[in-house]
């Protein structure tokens, strides 16, 4: 029987689930899962949770979604064997370390790869299932003749997107949030840099509109036809989504499920006005409906793009118009309504007027609220509503930090809201267990060879997309070259139609991340073609990749969508015969000096130079997207080359720490990749990167990325507050009371093996 997997953001949408027949939940605890602006559980709620899921024969699956930098690897450590020790029936999982920690120590933990694990392939599916995954959630840009090859292929376990919101960009492969300021969608701090209003320079003058915010996924008439492909689990997407959202969703597509054999027609129109209530974005089918490949990449941007279509979700209700702090008699009624685990911004809410919109919502009703500058948002259930009638006034009750002008949507009426029975016990005192002050064993990449790095020297590796451009990275004296693998550069080099400047020797095959199962096939034999050529050197970026070139007797680098942000990761990696790596774009330089040992960091090529892909869509973009340039309101600005290999946004100013070069070549990282991959090389760059080197002087007009800061951490922002609020504390201290002063305990720190 198929499986119906719900999200549980909090305890009431876990409720919500259960209750209108989800057959499994799946959540986040409060670190490692992609969605950390959302409740999350507590250990406690959690354990509980799975204790009473289980008796009532249902599952529960915990997200462990994101990547993990070198000095978080004993907290992951740690949260893995908590894990095994509760036993929930599943984690989903991006990070490679995740499935080698648990190879060596858990053994026991069912694994799934995460969507953000990029696999929308065959020979992905069957690289993760020879190394213990159990299920695959696979790439929302498939279709079904996609899902239906893979399935026939492999017979592994498959968990499909049918509902909920889109990423623009392919799974797993979105650098702009993080490029923005750190917060990386890899790391659950998205800031949905996609759902923006932009500004296009377009011929004849300026356009504006929301042109890369996809509309909401919502495959109910395909239902049938997935069962029917074999797909194992039916996945809705919604976390940070109201429980009357996560019932409404749940119970139109159990109702489809469970009756569609005997009324396919009735079933689904029933289950569609279940949806009605549902006030989120308009929808669409996306990559279900195309014939071929190059019918998919041509028509799908009409599918899911609308740039009239704002980023927020819901019916627009207006914006802030006014804000008040509450009575303290209303502060204390409402307060004593919410759940224990409700947040410091629910608790400390504020009383807000609206204006723009066209319906009044009233207590009950479920709301979401956007900041206007982008940073964050929030769903809130309005408890009160105070009626002004002398100034014309309607104040409802929003959580504290929106401010006047921050935009409101409605999510869910009142009328839809039911009351569900109760998950967790009244009582959940005695599930007690949390991650213990485990010291996780030391682990050491393997020592480089004599000669083992042969087809990898030190020095300077020039990356591009196009044959004209390898003659014009030339200036810079590249020791090899890196070409993009595309539908240009493919063909000139499987029909000979250019003498090239380098050897094949000296050149690596960059393989593209995105690797379908509609492409698998014909890469594969490509791939066959020009490794009996002569070419040895590829670099791969996607799991798929590493499947099909295994026991080819060819050298394979770990590109930077492999993400390497610790040496657990790479060791998986190692133990898939690949032995060298470009460090990812979002990396740091002190996780970079972390995760590498003295010993090994001849096995790593660091960008220095980059103007990197931050959407990568599987479409063209449509004919009415007639601009190259397009800004933000802050005023960044940023370029969208539109290809029959998709789409690919990037920023006007690259990525260059060229200046730093000497510095880092001192800490022993002496290869350094200078990248032009989707941009056109000039005379010009060639010959300011070269004096940037020489004279180590920083370019104008550059961005460091995450070089210097390293990732957005929350945690940081709360060590820091602690910090400033003891420092605040201990000055108050009267300095003549030194009898009543007592020292702080130390903190016990476990010493390494």
């Amino acid at each position: 029987m198929v499986e119906l997997l719900a999200p549980a953001g909090n305890i009431e949408s876990l409720e919500a689930a259960i209750g209108e027949g989800a057959d499994a939940v799946y959540l986040g605890l409060k670190s490692f899962n992609a969605r950390l602006r959302t409740t999350n559980f507590a250990w406690n709620q959690f354990e509980a949770a799975v204790e009473s899921l289980h008796r009532q024969h249902k599952k529960i699956y915990v997200t462990v979604n994101t990547v993990c930098e070198e000095r978080e690897t004993e907290r992951l450590y740690r949260f893995l064997s908590y894990l095994n020790d509760v036993g929930p029936d599943g984690l989903i999982v991006q990070d490679f370390s995740v499935m080698r920690m648990a190879q060596e120590f858990f053994p026991n933990l069912e694994l799934h790869a995460s969507t953000q694990m990029n696999v929308e392939s065959s020979n992905a599916v069957k690289l993760l299932q020879n190394n213990g995954i159990k299920r695959m959630v696979l790439a929302r840009e498939l279709g079904l003749d996609e899902i239906t090859k893979i399935k026939k292929e492999t017979g592994a376990e498959l968990e499909v997107f049918v509902h909920g919101a889109l990423c623009v960009s392919e799974s797993g492969l979105c650098l702009f949030s993080s490029f923005l300021g750190g917060k990386s969608a890899n790391r659950g701090m998205c800031t949905q840099a996609c759902r923006r209003f932009y500004k296009a320079e377009v011929p004849g003058g300026e356009k504006s509109g929301y042109y890369f915010s996809p509309c909401d996924l919502q495959l109910i008439d395909q239902i049938p036809s997935l069962i029917e492909a074999g797909v194992d689990s039916f996945k809705i997407e919604g976390r940070m989504k109201s429980a009357e959202y996560v019932g409404s969703v749940v119970a139109a597509y159990r109702y489809v499920i469970d009756h569609y054999k005997e009324d396919k027609k009735g079933a689904i129109a029933t289950g569609k006005r279940i949806l009605s209530s549902d006030f989120a974005r308009s929808k669409t089918t996306y990559w279900y409906g195309f014939n071929s490949l190059d019918e998919g990449v041509s028509n799908a941007a009409q599918k899911i793009l609308n740039p009239d279509q704002a980023g927020g979700t819901g019916i627009y209700l207006g914006k802030i118009a006014s804000i008040k702090s509450p009575s303290k008699e209303l502060s204390i009624a409402i307060r004593e309504t919410l759940p224990e685990d409700a947040s410091i911004e629910q608790k400390n809410f504020k009383l807000a007027t609206l204006k723009g919109g066209n319906y009044e919502p009233d207590p009950g009703d479920s709301i979401r609220l956007h900041r206007q500058d982008d940073t964050g948002r929030s769903s809130h259930k309005i408890k009160t509503v105070e009626i002004d009638e002398e100034n014309n006034k309607r104040w409802i009750d929003i959580p504290d930090g929106f401010k006047v002008g921050d935009e409101v949507y409605l999510l869910q009426i009142k009328a839809v809201s039911k009351r569900y029975n109760r998950v967790l016990p009244n009582d959940i005192s005695k599930f007690r267990k949390q991650p213990k002050d485990e010291v996780l064993p030391i682990l050491d990449l393997t020592p480089v060879k004599e000669k083992e790095l042969s087809y990898f020297p030190e020095g300077i590796y020039a990356q591009v997309s196009s044959i004209s451009d390898i003659f014009a990275v030339q200036g810079l004296n590249p020791v090899r070259l890196i070409l993009e693998y595309n539908s240009e550069t493919s063909y000139d080099l499987l029909n000979h139609k250019t003498v090239l400047p380098f050897s094949k020797k000296q050149i690596f095959i960059s393989l593209d991340p995105f690797c379908s199962a509609a492409q698998e096939d014909q890469l594969t034999n490509e791939l066959e073609l020009l490794i009996q050529d002569g070419y040895k050197n590829f670099v791969v970026n996607n799991l798929a990749h590493i499947q099909i070139l295994k026991n080819k007797k060819v050298n394979m680098i770990g590109g930077p969508y492999l993400y390497t942000f610790n040496r657990w990761a790479i060791s998986w990696l190692e133990n898939q015969d690949i032995g060298a790596f470009i460090m990812p774009y979002e990396n740091s330089r002190r996780n970079l000096e972390s995760t590498y040992e003295q010993n090994v960091r001849s096995r790593v090529l660091v960008p220095v130079f980059a103007y990197p892909a931050l959407f990568r869509m599987r479409f063209k973009l449509p004919s009415t997207y007639d601009f190259t340039f397009f800004q933000d309101k802050e005023g960044s600005i940023f370029k969208v080359n539109s290809t029959k290999d998709g789409s690919f946004v990037m920023p006007e100013e690259p990525f260059s720490i060229l200046d730093k070069i000497e510095h880092i070549s001192s800490s022993g990282f002496k290869r350094f990749l200078i990248d032009f991959s989707k941009t056109k090389v000039s005379k010009n760059q060639i010959k300011a990167i070269n004096t940037s080197m020489s004279k180590a002087l920083p370019l104008p007009d550059v961005s460091r990325f995450n070089w210097k800061d390293g990732f957005y951490s929350p945690q940081q922002i709360e060590e820091y507050k602690l910090q400033n609020e003891r420092a605040k504390s201990k000055s108050s201290f009267p300095k003549s009371n030194k009898n009543n002063s007592k020292k702080p305990n130390k903190q016990h720190k476990p010493k390494r093996k």
